[in-house]
């Protein structure tokens, strides 16, 4: 097992380029099976104004403003006093590296199937902190497996309570509407308690919950520990030098504290207004409770903007690439490539084979539009319609897309650039970790389809 690790790990290494590298590699290659195979309307036929208009996209623009924010924010709460004691803390409680790494990917697992905003920071915020404890106390720790473990929240994401599909599925009329173009008869929605709270989901959630963090247990047993010696904690100040009397503001942590209630009072707004239970769960509401909180435990503005400047560098890759798996996704989408492969699998299904075949199709899928919302956008249709043609039940449809969109985000490093610019790794050390819990998140989502 652990020739076969390092093995791996170094395969993984020498061949993966960078992040900004792997995008780049996917836009040429989603031009070349657009040119190919695609068939986009007449109105729409020129491949590059498609692939222009999805890089600079109003909403998909907005949607990667929000997540920078996400990971600034949560990295700014971090570092303000109460919250990192509170992390470092915890961090100190590990004695042994193995035990740290199967904590923290169960405890990311559990936070990601909560919320999926939340579990891209946590993981990653943890991870460091776990490092800097272990490095300042000289103990080795497999610092990529231990990002890896971060990440692994993002396995469980989409049969949690924040999973797109799900919820879209669930909101009411949806598939109706979604449903119009057919002579058919759907219902107006599918409820969750045949997605996320069905027997099926609760079943692979818990083998996740056991498997994945046993799997890094064993893993970190077996693979090559080193001890690392940067310590990257920063200190914010809460104090400034030679300040001008118009600076005041700036010092004053009632002000600070004011401020952050404004904050926590729009969101406590949303949760009353919400409509459905967890509804209120959005990119923005994460986003206002985030920025509430920071303010709140920062000692004053002077702190939280020292440490938003610390953060904004970690948001780089997010800002680079995010614009391109948008141009990515709008030349998969567009030309109705993504379409195409989805009937392609629904059509050569069986009632049996059809939940399967969705896991395949919905992983591939995700390799080039990472996003649940777009993927239900784009298979919703063919899903439901294939789903009722082949008598499969509709939840269970639902959530064969959702266990194949989660499935390759551990393939798939868009997803991952929030971790890789908190913890300062790159693509190429963690991958050869989240392929293995690939390989084994797959095994059970396909055994639980099956069987």
């Amino acid at each position: 097992m652990e020739r076969f690790a390092d093995h791996f790990e170094r395969v993984f290494k020498k061949l993966l380029p960078s992040p900004l590298g792997i995008a780049l590699v996917l836009t040429l290659f989603a031009f070349i099976l657009a040119a190919a195979l695609g068939h986009p309307s007449p109105e729409n036929s020129n491949l590059f104004i498609l692939w222009f208009d999805g890089l600079w996209g109003s909403s998909t623009l907005a949607f990667a403003i929000q997540m920078m924010l996400m990971l600034v924010l949560g990295h700014v709460l971090a570092l303000s006093p109460p919250v990192n004691q509170i992390i470092t803390y915890l961090s100190s409680q590990f004695k042994d590296p193995a035990t740290a790494t199967a904590v923290l990917g169960l405890c990311t697992l559990l936070v990601a199937f909560f919320n999926w905003g939340l579990g891209l920071v946590f993981g990653a915020i943890l991870a460091r902190q776990i490092k800097e404890d272990f490095a300042n106390r000289g103990i080795p720790i497999n610092y990529p497996l231990l990002g890896a473990a971060g990440y692994s929240g993002l396995m469980v994401w989409h049969g949690g309570l924040s999973g797109s599909a799900p919820l879209k599925a669930a909101e009411s009329n949806h598939i109706a509407e979604m449903m119009a173009f057919s002579n058919a008869t759907f219902p107006s929605e599918v409820t969750m308690d045949q997605t996320v709270f069905s027997a099926l989901n609760a079943g692979s959630s818990i083998a996740l919950l056991v498997l994945i963090p046993a799997a890094l247990y064993l893993l970190a047993k077996r693979t090559q520990a080193q001890t690392v010696t940067e310590n990257t904690r920063v200190t914010i100040p809460s104090q400034i030098k030679n300040v001008s009397i118009s600076h005041g503001i700036d010092q004053n942590a009632w002000f600070s504290k004011a401020a952050g209630v404004v904050f926590l009072i729009a969101v406590l707004m949303q949760v009353l207004r919400s409509s459905s239970p967890l509804g209120f769960l959005t990119p923005n509401f994460i986003n206002t409770l985030l920025f509430g909180l920071a303010l709140w435990m920062h000692p004053n503005l002077q702190s939280f903007t020292s440490a938003a400047q610390e953060a904004i560098g970690d948001a780089t890759g997010i800002l680079i690439q995010f614009p391109l798996y948008f141009g990515i996704m709008a030349l998969i989408r567009d030309t109705g490539l993504a379409s195409d492969l989805s009937a392609f699998f629904s059509a050569h299904s069986t009632a049996e084979t059809f939940p399967f075949f969705t896991l395949i199709s919905s992983g591939i899928i995700n390799v080039f539009v990472p996003s649940g919302g777009g993927q239900w956008a784009v298979q919703g249709p063919i899903l439901i319609q294939t789903a009722q043609e082949l008598g499969v039940p509709y939840g269970k449809a639902i959530l064969s897309l959702s266990y194949g969109d989660q499935l390759t985000n551990m393939l798939q490093p868009f997803w991952a650039l929030p971790l890789l610019g908190i913890t300062g790794l790159k693509a190429k050390e963690i991958l050869p970790y989240t392929t293995l819990l690939m390989i084994l998140g797959g095994l059970i989502f396909a055994i639980a389809l099956l069987f």
